[in-house]
């Protein structure tokens, strides 16, 4: 795991209540995910500075269309603002989870 992915794992496994559970390096279908969270059907990919590179924003778009069709959200978050503020963005994947749990 990067840097940013070790500062974001460190908090949102100590958030993990009731059925809210993140899995952190999770496989599906043909991609592995930074972070899961499976009853939220949301799915938390880090982006460092190469994801703004052209072939990786068409990667990107292709993966998250993949999850979409599979009924998983993609939430994207730059690394940078994990290394800015890690319990902020703790703190609002932890809102949307709970958000989409009450949706599904």
């Amino acid at each position: 795991m990067s840097p940013p992915e070790v500062r974001l794992w460190a908090r949102l496994r100590t958030r993990a209540e009731g059925n809210l559970v993140f899995r952190r390096q999770h496989p599906i279908g043909p991609y592995v995910l930074d972070f899961y969270g499976s009853a939220a059907k949301l799915a938390i990919e880090v982006d460092g500075a190469h994801h703004t590179l052209d072939d990786h924003k068409i990667r990107d778009i292709k993966r998250d269309q993949w999850l979409a069709d599979q009924g998983i959200h993609t939430y994207r978050i730059p690394a940078v603002h994990i290394m800015t503020d890690a319990d902020e963005m703790a703190d609002g994947i932890y809102r949307l989870a709970m958000e989409r749990v009450a949706k599904l």
